[in-house]
C-alpha cells in the first residue's frame, strides 16, 4: 500500500468535531461527532496533500513508482478521507469503528489498481527475476500479458483490504479516545507514537497474508499454486505453519517504523490544509468545547 504544534487553533482537515457532553446530562454517551459542510475541493485537497510524492521518468513517460507508490498513496487518502465522513455522518456514534474499516478497505480497494502492478514489479526484481523496472514490465507483458501485471490480485487485496481497513480503525480509534481522556488535541510526537503502534499490530496480524501473497506474485507463469487455497495447503505441508510467519520480526519493525512517520505526516499535512482553508460555519474547534 499501505504514515502521516497544536491543533488548537484549526479544525481538522475532515470537519469532524468532538462535542463533550455532562456525564448528568446524557450518561448513554461520551463523544459525539459532527460534520461540518463537505465541499468539492476537500477531495482534491487531501489528494495532493498527501505526503511523499516523488517523480521518476518510466522509458520517457513520467510514471509514479516507489517503495509504496506515492500515487497508490495519494489515491487512499484521497478515497478514505471523504469515505469517511460520509460514513460517520450515516453510522451511529457507537458504530465510529465500522466507519473506518469500511473507509480503510474502500479506499484500499482503490489505491490496489496502482499498488498491485508496483508490487509485481517490485517482487520480480527483489527475486533477481530482471534487472531494472522497464524490463520487468516489458517481458511480463510480453509473456503474460498485460494481465501478469495484475498477477496474485486476489492474494493482493486479501491481505491489503484488511490491513488497510484494522491499521486505520486502530488508529483512529485510539487517537479518539486519547483526545477525549487528555481533553485536548495531539501534538506531532503522539500522532507519530499511535501510528507506529496501529502499523505494528496490524503488520503482525496480517504477516500470513502477506506470506501468500508474496508465493503467489513471484511464482510467474510457472503457476506453481493452483490459487490462495491451494498455496496455503502446499507451504503448511511442505514447509508447516511457522512458514506463515516467515519474516514477522522484520515486518512488525518496518511497518511499525513507517506507521509512525506516514501518520505523522499526514495529520501535519491535513493541519497545513486545514489553516489555509476558510472554518467550516458547522465546525467548532476541539479546544472550544472543552
Amino acid at each position: 500500500m499501505h504514515a502521516k504544534s497544536s491543533q488548537k487553533d484549526s479544525p481538522p482537515v475532515d470537519a469532524l468535531t468532538f462535542k463533550m457532553h455532562s456525564s448528568q446530562k446524557e450518561p448513554n454517551k461520551v463523544a459525539s461527532f459532527s460534520a461540518g459542510e463537505n465541499k468539492p475541493s476537500d477531495f482534491l485537497r487531501v489528494f495532493y496533500g498527501c505526503p511523499g510524492w516523488r517523480k521518476n521518468y518510466f522509458e520517457g513517460s513520467l510514471f509514479w513508482i516507489g517503495w509504496k507508490p506515492c500515487w497508490a498513496s495519494a489515491i487512499f487518502v484521497g478515497v478514505y478521507e471523504p469515505t469517511k465522513q460520509k460514513l460517520l455522518k450515516s453510522f451511529p456514534e457507537n458504530l465510529s469503528a465500522v466507519a473506518h474499516l469500511t473507509a480503510g478497505a474502500i479506499g484500499g480497494a482503490a489505491s490496489s489498481l496502482v499498488r498491485v502492478p508496483t508490487e509485481v514489479i517490485k517482487q520480480r526484481l527483489q527475486t533477481g527475476q530482471f534487472a531494472s523496472a522497464p524490463d520487468a514490465v516489458r517481458l511480463i507483458v510480453a509473456k503474460e500479458g498485460f494481465k501478469g501485471l495484475y498477477v496474485g490480485y486476489g492474494s493482493f487485496l486479501l491481505r491489503d483490504l484488511p490491513f488497510d481497513a484494522i491499521q486505520f480503525c486502530i488508529y483512529e480509534q485510539i487517537r479518539i479516545g486519547y483526545r477525549l481522556a487528555a481533553r485536548r488535541d495531539l501534538n506531532d510526537p503522539e500522532n507519530a507514537i499511535i501510528g507506529a503502534f496501529a502499523g505494528a499490530i496490524t503488520g503482525a496480524i496480517t504477516t500470513p497474508l502477506d506470506v501468500i501473497k508474496t508465493r503467489l506474485m513471484v511464482q510467474g507463469s510457472a503457476n506453481q499454486y493452483e490459487g490462495i487455497c491451494d498455496c496455503v495447503r502446499t507451504i503448511v505441508k511442505e514447509e508447516g505453519t511457522h512458514a506463515l510467519l516467515k519474516g514477522i520480526g522484520p515486518r512488525v519493525l518496518w511497518i511499525g517504523i513507517g506507521g509512525s512517520i506516514f501518520f505523522g505526516v499526514l495529520e501535519r499535512t491535513k493541519q497545513i490544509l486545514a489553516q489555509k482553508r476558510p472554518p467550516s460555519r458547522n465546525s467548532i474547534p476541539f479546544k472550544d468545547q472543552l
